[in-house]
């Protein structure tokens, strides 16, 4: 059998071809995946066989990655937020600058004392679990429409002992929504306009979920429906927290009916792009 050092080689080599960014770094990762052995392991023992089990696993894994499957689909982990979220093909893989909208809506919740929030488009969870690991004293409700990303979400609300204080809805956006009022509604919803999708990385075009990545038509429209419809779910006072695309903003200020909400406030994601808008309810 082959050592560490001739398949993270091997391995690296095929990455590289395939237009990998970072074939080392991923090769590795793959391996101590397969292997179940960290890293400090496998840089200290090169001349290690693997058993052919644990080979045969990595070459399977390196052949998803060249066809360019995320990481995260193969690992079947995301961090985000501090805490390891279970990812698969029926939820969007949490990004960094998601995280943004987890720390703002915890600011915005702290001051309450038994806060209810919603999620829109709950997906993997990421961002209700966060919010929830993070405030103990809340809950929530996550919606989606699709019933396989609430299987993600509830195994990660599980994972994370949140799970008795997170109510999930299957419901395109608030179509099952009872009557219940909300201290803050949150969405990370789908905003990449449908003639942006095949320009996106081979990862994001041909793996992510499109459901949870585009409204099939200019990106807006689903953002439109939550900021028209999130009135009739808030308590007095009530606030909304979306995600959006990185040229929208200006078109997303003027969806919020001044004499329904205060001047909506952007917030910006890591590379100083407007990403979030915050809006209050008069």
């Amino acid at each position: 059998m082959p050592s560490i050092a001739e398949l993270l080689r091997i391995a690296e080599s095929i990455l590289a071809s395939a237009g990998i960014a970072e074939p080392r770094r991923e090769a590795i990762t793959l391996l101590s995946i397969a292997a179940v052995k960290d890293r400090t392991f496998l840089y200290a023992h090169p001349e290690h066989m693997l058993t052919p089990p644990e080979t045969f696993a990595f070459e399977s894994f390196v052949r998803r990655r060249a066809d360019r499957e995320p990481l995260q689909y193969i690992s079947g982990i995301q961090e985000f937020y501090g805490l390891e979220f279970e990812v698969t093909p029926d939820v969007l893989i949490p990004r960094p600058e998601t995280e943004i909208l987890v720390e703002h809506a915890i600011d915005l919740i702290g001051e309450i004392e038994h806060p209810v929030l919603c999620e829109v488009g709950v997906g993997s969870g990421c961002i209700a679990i966060s919010i929830l690991h993070a405030a103990k004293s809340a809950t929530a409700i996550g919606l989606d429409v699709s019933a396989a990303a609430l299987g993600v979400t509830r195994r990660n609300a599980e994972r994370h002992s949140v799970a008795n204080r997170l109510e999930l809805l299957q419901s395109n956006l608030f179509d099952r929504l009872a009557d219940q009022k909300f201290s803050l509604i949150v969405s990370n919803p789908p905003y990449v306009p449908a003639k942006d999708i095949d320009g996106l990385e081979p990862e994001v075009r041909d793996f992510e979920p499109h459901l949870a990545l585009t409204d099939g038509s200019n990106g807006l429209s689903i953002i439109r429906r939550i900021v028209s419809e999130a009135p009739g779910h808030l308590s007095p006072s009530g606030r909304l927290l979306i995600e959006i695309g990185f040229d929208q903003f200006e078109q997303v200020r003027i969806m919020f009916d001044p004499n329904l909400w205060q001047p909506p406030v952007f917030l910006p994601d890591l590379q100083g792009i407007p990403r979030l808008i915050a809006a209050k309810l008069l």
